[in-house]
C-alpha cells in the first residue's frame, strides 16, 4: 500500500510482479478503496482481472485500448487498473498509448518475471516502478493469525512454514487437509500455465522432477550440469540445455529464486554454482515432505525472502576455506549474514563465526539463530540475535 500510494498520480507506471496468488489482486482491491475514501469517483477507476471470463475478449491489446478509453472520464485522473496482465499479447503497446495520455495512472500486475522483459522493459525503460510482492511474511502471518494468544513464538513459526505463507491459507485455520488441497492446486496452476503453457513443454514430468530435486536441495550450491547428472542418474536422461529452459521458466514463474554466489574478497559476482529457493516454505513439504535435516535449511529460506522483501539484492558469499550464508547490498553498502538453527554448542559458534570473522572490511554482520537462551549477543562486531525477533521487526 505504501509503495501505490507514493507513486499514486505520478507519471509513472506501477508495476506489482509475485506469484501467484500472493495477494497482488487484493492489494489493488485495497488500493482502489482508498481512492474512493479520499473522494475519486468510481466512473474514474477502470479495473480489468484477465483471469475473469467477462474480460476474455479484451485479450487483444486493440480491444483492451479501445474499452479502457471509451471507459475514461474526461475530468479528472483516471486510475486503470489491468490486473494479470501477461495474458494479453503485446500488452505493452496498449499500456503505453495509455501511459502517454496526461489524465491517466496506470498500474498493472503479473504472475510471472518474463512479462517484464523483453520488450515491454525496453519500450518503458526508465518509466516504470517494479514492486516485487511476495506471499506473507512472517511478521505479517503473526499478526494476522491470532495465534499469539495460546501459542509460542517458535511455535507460529512452524505453523508458517508448514501451513503456507499464502494468505488464503490463513482462511483454512490449520485444516491439514484443505491446506493440501489448496497447495497442490496452486502448485498446478502455476507449473502448468505459467511454466509449461508459456515454454511449451512436453515432459512434465521431468519438469516436476526437477522442481522435486530444487526444492530437496534448497540452499545448496547447484550446477546446471550437477542437475542434469542428478537426473540422468536416477534413469532421466535430459540435457544440460533443457535443464537451464527449465530453470528458467520455474525462475520467471516466481516459484523459486536463484540467490547467485558473490566474491567477498574480489567484491564481483560468480557465474558459477547458484543456490535456489523457493517462494514457500509449505510447497517444498507438499512436493518433498518433511526430514529432519531439513530446518536448517528451512530457516535459510525464509530469511532469504525476508531479506528480498526488505529491499536488498541478496547473494550467496564466497571466500576461500569459507562461506557466509548471505551478503546483501543496496544504496548504503553491504551487509553479511550468517543463518543457524542453534550456536550454543561451541563447536558450533566457532564454525559459524569463523567466515565473518575473516572478513576485513567494516560493513555489518550478522548471526541469527533459534536460540532463545544467550539470544543476543556481540562477538567483537557480530550482532547475533534471535531470528524470529528479528523477521518481527520492522
Amino acid at each position: 500500500m505504501s509503495f501505490l500510494q507514493r507513486h499514486k498520480d505520478r507519471h509513472i507506471i506501477k508495476v506489482v510482479s509475485g506469484v501467484r496468488r500472493c495477494g497482488k489482486s487484493k492489494l489493488f482491491e485495497l488500493f482502489q478503496n482508498d481512492l474512493l475514501e479520499q473522494g475519486v469517483s468510481k466512473e474514474n477507476i477502470i479495473s480489468i482481472n484477465f483471469e475473469d471470463l467477462a474480460f476474455e475478449d479484451l485479450q487483444e491489446y486493440h480491444a483492451l485500448y479501445q474499452y479502457v478509453t471509451a471507459h475514461m472520464q474526461p475530468t479528472g485522473m483516471n486510475y486503470i487498473f489491468l490486473d494479470e496482465i501477461q495474458h494479453v499479447p503485446h500488452f505493452e503497446k496498449a499500456v503505453d498509448s495509455l501511459f502517454i495520455k496526461d489524465n491517466t495512472d496506470v498500474y498493472i500486475t503479473g504472475s510471472n518475471a518474463y512479462f517484464m522483459s523483453g520488450e515491454l522493459a525496453t519500450l518503458l525503460s526508465g518509466r516504470y516502478v517494479e514492486l516485487k510482492m511476495l506471499p506473507l511474511s512472517f511478521k505479517e502471518y503473526y499478526e494476522a493469525s491470532n495465534l499469539s494468544a495460546n501459542h509460542t513464538l517458535r511455535e507460529i513459526y512452524e505453523r508458517y512454514i508448514t501451513e503456507s505463507s499464502f494468505p488464503y491459507t490463513l482462511q483454512l485455520e490449520g485444516r491439514q487437509q484443505d491446506i493440501h488441497e489448496y497447495l497442490t492446486g496452486l502448485y498446478n496452476t502455476v507449473l502448468l500455465k505459467d511454466v509449461v503453457g508459456r515454454l511449451h513443454i512436453s515432459d512434465v514430468k521431468m519438469l516436476e522432477s526437477i522442481v522435486k530435486y530444487l526444492f530437496a536441495n534448497v540452499g545448496s550450491l547447484l550446477s546446471i550440469r550437477k542437475i542434469a547428472a542428478s537426473m540422468t542418474s536416477a534413469g532421466r536422461k535430459i540435457d544440460s540445455k533443457t535443464v537451464e529452459k527449465y530453470l528458467t521458466g520455474l525462475q520467471d514463474s516466481l516459484l523459486v529464486y536463484q540467490a547467485d554466489r558473490f566474491d567477498i574478497r574480489g567484491k564481483e559476482l560468480l557465474k558459477i554454482n547458484p543456490k535456489y529457493y523457493v517462494v514457500d516454505a509449505a510447497l517444498r513439504y507438499l512436493k518433498v515432505g518433511r526430514h529432519g535435516q531439513d530446518t536448517g535449511h528451512i530457516l535459510e529460506n525464509t530469511v532469504y525472502l525476508e531479506l528480498l522483501r526488505r529491499g536488498y539484492e541478496v547473494y550467496v558469499g564466497s571466500m576461500t576455506g569459507g562461506e557466509v550464508d548471505f551478503v546483501t547490498k543496496n544504496e548504503q553498502g553491504l551487509a553479511y549474514y550468517q543463518i543457524s538453527e542453534s550456536t550454543l554448542q561451541p563447536e558450533v559458534m566457532e564454525r559459524e563465526l569463523k567466515p565473518l570473522q575473516r572478513i576485513r572490511d567494516n560493513y555489518p554482520k550478522f548471526l541469527l539463530t533459534l536460540d532463545e537462551i544467550e539470544s543476543a549477543a556481540d562477538y567483537n562486531g557480530i550482532c547475533k540475535q534471535n531470528v524470529l525477533q528479528w523477521l518481527l521487526d520492522k
